[in-house]
């Protein structure tokens, strides 16, 4: 082998190995009922993302916007891995209109200089985590939640931070949400099959991370139909803020974008010592996501509410949801 093939090897190895690192870091993305329903397809210098509808929610999620969304956090956890690699990606969103079901294909470009942001939130995907106890009465500071403004809107969405009187409609919405959804037996019976019990295939969400009664907070949370085994305070909501994460359009690539959102949103939340709870239930139904369309008083579409709140740093945190083994998720070609 000739230097210059030996260099042309070893580059390859290179690339392969960041891509590899990368799909494996999007593994702990949040996703609906952590169902982590993403597929990537691995090749020398290029990765592609794909929907797996194996690990989607037919009857919560029936049009694939939340498994979507979802997906975009993955994509983005894969590309602040990539960055804090040193590399400079190109990045396609549905790369292939014959096939819906690809979301989009990274192919790694130019090494880059390595910043410390990148580096810091690589660090924070580890200690991301989703916490569904009541939160502590310590107020939010402005600049915070400005950052993390700021963080969705360099990802290409929205965030409209909502007023304490709409935080109430938010709060009947969601209620009436999960009384509609728990009158359908189809839907109980779903969410059994993804919520509660030691979940060893590695999705899913365990009894450890379900209260062990119902909290008491002004926005009721998702009712898993069971008592888990989460302790939970006596602490209320009040001081937390509840926010719509929006796009202009209400597509696939509108989904896709809103969970790369996501993702900068919480990592910047987590960095900045908040708690941030995805509240899916108000976009689950129809009436209920039209209604949080009208809070948006016409700034665009609605994708999912968050709850951010301060950190007890004296607490215990939540433990971490299972993930599935990445022969799983990933396809090497």
């Amino acid at each position: 082998m000739t230097a210059d093939a030996a260099i042309r090897a070893a580059d390859t190895r290179a690339e392969a190995r960041a891509l590899s690192a990368a799909a494996t870091t999007a593994g702990h993305a949040p996703s609906i009922h952590n169902t982590q329903p993403w597929r990537w397809r691995l090749t020398d210098n290029q990765l592609d993302l794909y929907l797996d509808h194996s690990r989607g929610l037919e009857v919560t999620d029936p049009d694939s916007r939340l498994a979507i969304l979802s997906c975009g956090a993955a994509l983005h956890h894969a590309l602040v891995s990539l960055a804090a690699a040193g590399w400079h990606t190109l990045l396609a969103r549905l790369p292939n209109p014959a096939h819906p079901d690809h979301l989009a294909q990274l192919r790694l470009d130019h090494r880059i200089p390595v910043i410390p942001t990148a580096i810091r939130h690589l660090q924070t995907i580890g200690l991301r985590h989703t916490d569904r106890r009541p939160t502590l009465a310590a107020p939010i500071d402005a600049d915070k939640l400005h950052a993390i403004v700021a963080a969705v809107e360099s990802a290409g969405a929205g965030l409209h931070l909502l007023r304490p009187d709409q935080v109430y409609d938010v709060a009947s919405a969601a209620d009436h949400a999960q009384r509609a959804e728990a009158e359908d037996i189809a839907w109980r019976a779903e969410l059994g099959y993804w919520a509660g019990g030691t979940r060893p295939r590695g999705s899913g969400i365990p009894d450890a991370a379900i209260g062990d009664r119902a909290p008491q907070t002004t926005v009721p949370g998702r009712d898993f139909g069971h008592h888990g085994d989460l302790p939970i305070s006596d602490a209320h909501e009040n001081a937390a803020a509840f926010a719509i994460l929006y796009g202009p359009e209400d597509d696939k690539l509108d989904w896709l974008r809103a969970g790369e959102a996501l993702s900068a949103a919480w990592l910047t939340a987590t960095e900045l010592g908040l708690s941030v709870l995805p509240l899916s239930a108000t976009i689950e139904v129809a009436v209920t996501r039209e209604r949080m369309r009208g809070l948006l008083s016409g700034l665009g579409h609605p994708h999912l509410v968050l709850r951010f709140a301060t950190n007890d740093p004296a607490g215990t945190a939540a433990p971490h949801t299972p993930r599935l083994p990445t022969e799983q998720v990933i396809e090497r070609a």
